[in-house]
């Protein structure tokens, strides 16, 4: 048997030390959000040759557009607006055909009001608290007992904490944008890491009930024992993510890393940080 639970300092310092780069870039940088968040016109044209970006700025000048995003690839350009109803979207690409001297054909225009970012926001937060309590009921109930539930919460916040900062440090250097794919990515994340923790949990429980002993002995028992199907379970999901995020498109990359991240963080957290939280709660309720 492992005694895992000896290097507990260990597993606190490096949550702490990930966490806090985390909070740092959303203090410092924040996030670029989509037009799912904030509305605005999200466009893209193909022209049917290489295009300048001097050309670019001129049109945007003379449309008085408010640019939050705009990138030129060859002959591809793709920005982001503030609303533009449909006259003024026909009357921008016929601007940009004169200019450019080159047909343009639209591959994408979403337009998105902010009265709609704004309930997509509420409907999130209510959402991840509404999925937070039911699992603290479930888990309340099926271990009779509250320090199971709250130990699961706060390894399932953890995973959260290192899941948004993360994702703030990628968005600031690699361009990665909040968007309804991220908020799926982070509620999967919250539901894998009480799944892993669920069944550690229920060791101890089984060999409380049927042995006598410490909770440390009991803890470490069952991390040993379930610890090799915990990293083969992960890592079939950790391979095909990777396989996803090296050979899939552009459009889901993100989000495939951002479950990767919390795939990742979610199988550290349940024998790392929600079982030594068990044992220190268990210890204090017993004393």
């Amino acid at each position: 048997m492992v005694d895992f639970l000896k290097y507990r300092l260990v597993y606190l310092f490096l949550s702490v030390l990930i966490i806090s780069f985390g909070v740092f870039s959303i203090a410092k940088w924040g996030y670029r959000y989509s037009i799912d968040f904030v509305g605005g016109t999200n466009l893209e044209f193909l022209f049917s040759k290489k295009i300048d970006k001097t050309e670019i700025e001129k049109v945007i000048k003379k449309h008085k557009l408010e640019i939050v995003f705009l990138e030129i690839q060859n002959n591809r350009l793709i920005f982001k607006t503030k609303p533009l109803d449909q006259k003024k979207e026909e009357k921008l690409k016929s601007d940009l055909e004169k200019i450019t001297k080159s047909k343009v054909q639209v591959l994408k225009s979403e337009t998105v009001g902010p009265t709609l970012g704004k309930e997509t926001i509420k409907k999130t937060i209510i959402a991840s608290v509404l999925a937070i309590l039911g699992i603290l009921v479930y888990m309340t109930f099926a271990f009779k007992g509250i320090t199971y539930a709250l130990s699961a919460i706060l390894a399932m916040l953890h995973d959260f904490l290192v899941v948004i900062g993360s994702y703030s440090l990628i968005s600031h250097f690699f361009g990665a944008e909040v968007d309804m794919l991220f908020v799926t990515a982070v509620l999967t994340t919250m539901s894998f890491s009480v799944h892993d923790t669920i069944v550690i949990f229920d060791k101890i429980r089984e060999y409380l009930k049927k042995e006598e002993g410490s909770i440390d002995y009991f803890a470490n028992k069952a991390l040993t024992e379930t610890m090799v199907r915990s990293l083969n379970n992960s890592m079939t999901i950790i391979f095909m993510l990777l396989a996803l995020v090296l050979m899939g498109g552009s459009t889901i990359r993100f989000f495939v890393i951002t479950l990767l991240i919390g795939t990742i963080t979610g199988t550290y957290s349940s024998p790392f940080v929600a079982t030594p939280i068990l044992v220190w709660f268990e210890k204090r309720k017993n004393k």
